[in-house]
């Protein structure tokens, strides 16, 4: 009897040193996972578009790197990528599973860039217990490289620049210089993120490589074609208005607002309601994209890590532009010289108008991803269902910017120019971003 005991002993033993030492899988649903972990915590900080561009980009490129050092398909960015410099080399037969590893890449260098890192620790804590649960030994050699990969990208991450434009002066405010930005209601904010034409590019030479041309020039002359494109915008607002909020043109701008922090004023109370930026909002459509191709690990790594290396550099060279060019907002202008109680459909973001910034980075956006999953690749944009905001079907990535794009004018925060010209700016950028960029081999 107690040999029976004995043997029953052994064998539950051996089953379970067994289930914990198979190979650990993972799968492309905890990348998925990691992204959004992070744009919620990015929600709950308040960070702004290009900041949130930053926040998004080195930890993909991080994870992107440990894929790419012995992959078959992708290649590293080491000589690529200004300064990044190579990545520490992976030994294919330390017996690192490079998915984990890429993700305790990822999840680090997350944390680096957020307020709320115990929010990242917390999503990190329920994948370590898994993993070590699973196989404890391949998890710790996975981390251990993947932390390694991480040291390296935290290292070149702290040499942007971002941190010396956090002690810059704040942009100064020219109230008698006209046609010059101007804060806008509700909260008169400052404008954000002047100096981020100086944070290094990647891929781009310079923050001003691909300058579009100039903006109009500032003109109450109502035969001006300044003055008629502020026209424009208030009598397009006047005709949504006629049609009611079930018009698609609000519908449309609705959808695509994605203003992290829209003030909003109760009597003597003012508060903020919090949305995703516009980065975020197409790393959801990359999301959607890998979902429905059923796109491997790699890839998915790969199609977030070139698209957001587009918008971090899509928001360098537009926010070049805007405190260059320092366009007045529509609002402004309108209340000042046609009709002081108007409003946008959309909330004014406080910062110059030229160029729209949805449209140089959803047009970047666009071009990246249909270089990756091809044209006329049809979806259903289900970003925004969080928000209360129904789903939006394109016929493909490049009709969906353009529909962002133009957002913004139904929204009466932009003029037509800052779209059209924003557009052509983001279109020279995916080129170059797209022919530059060598990541398959």
């Amino acid at each position: 009897m107690r040999l029976r005991k004995y043997f029953i002993v052994a064998i539950v033993a051996l089953f379970i040193s067994c289930q914990k030492d198979k190979p650990i899988e993972v799968t492309t649903d905890e990348y998925h996972a990691a992204i959004e972990n992070v744009t919620e915590i990015m929600i709950h900080d308040i960070f702004s578009p290009p900041v949130a561009s930053r926040i998004f980009v080195y930890p993909n490129i991080a994870a992107y790197e440990v894929i790419a050092q012995n992959s078959k398909a992708y290649s590293t960015l080491g000589n690529q990528l200004k300064g990044l410099g190579t990545t520490p080399k992976l030994d294919p037969k330390s017996g690192v599973n490079v998915e984990v590893a890429a993700l305790v890449a990822h999840m680090e260098v997350s944390k680096q860039l957020v307020f709320s890192e115990e929010l990242v620790e917390k999503f990190r804590d329920s994948l370590y217990k898994k993993w070590s649960e699973t196989n404890e030994k391949e998890f710790e050699v996975s981390k251990e490289y993947g932390l390694k990969v991480a040291d390296h990208i935290k290292k070149w991450m702290d040499k942007d620049n971002y941190k010396q434009t956090r002690t810059m002066s704040k942009f100064s405010v020219l109230p008698n210089v006209a046609g010059r930005w101007q804060p806008t209601p509700p909260a008169y904010m400052d404008a954000i993120e002047p100096h981020w034409s100086e944070i290094r590019t990647l891929v781009l030479d310079s923050a001003s490589q691909f300058k579009p041309i100039p903006a109009l020039p500032f003109s109450l002359d109502k035969n001006s074609a300044f003055f008629k494109e502020v026209q424009e915008v208030y009598d397009i607002s006047l005709d949504m208005k006629k049609k009611g909020d079930e018009c698609d043109e609000v519908k449309m701008a609705q959808f695509w607002d994605c203003n992290p922090y829209v003030s909003v004023s109760q009597g003597h109370m003012m508060f903020a309601k919090k949305k995703i930026t516009p980065g975020a909002h197409w790393m959801g459509i990359t999301k959607i994209a890998c979902k429905k191709s059923n796109a491997n690990f790699e890839k998915t790594v790969f199609a977030y890590t070139a698209t957001s290396i587009g918008m971090f550099e899509a928001f360098i060279s537009c926010w070049d532009e805007k405190f260059r060019s320092n366009v007045i907002r529509p609002e402004t202008v309108i209340n000042q010289e046609i009709d002081e109680n108007w409003k946008p459909a959309l909330q004014t973001p406080p910062f110059p108008e030229y160029t729209s910034g949805h449209s140089v980075v959803s047009t970047v956006s666009a071009a990246i991803l249909t270089s990756i999953f091809g044209d006329n690749f049809a979806f259903v944009d289900n970003s925004e269902l969080p928000f209360g905001l129904p789903n939006r079907s394109f016929k493909s990535f490049k009709s969906a910017s353009k529909e962002a794009a133009m957002s913004r004018f139904y929204g009466g925060i932009h003029y037509r120019a800052a779209i059209e010209n924003g557009i052509i700016q983001g279109n020279e950028i995916a080129g170059f971003v797209v022919n530059k960029l060598k990541m398959t081999k």
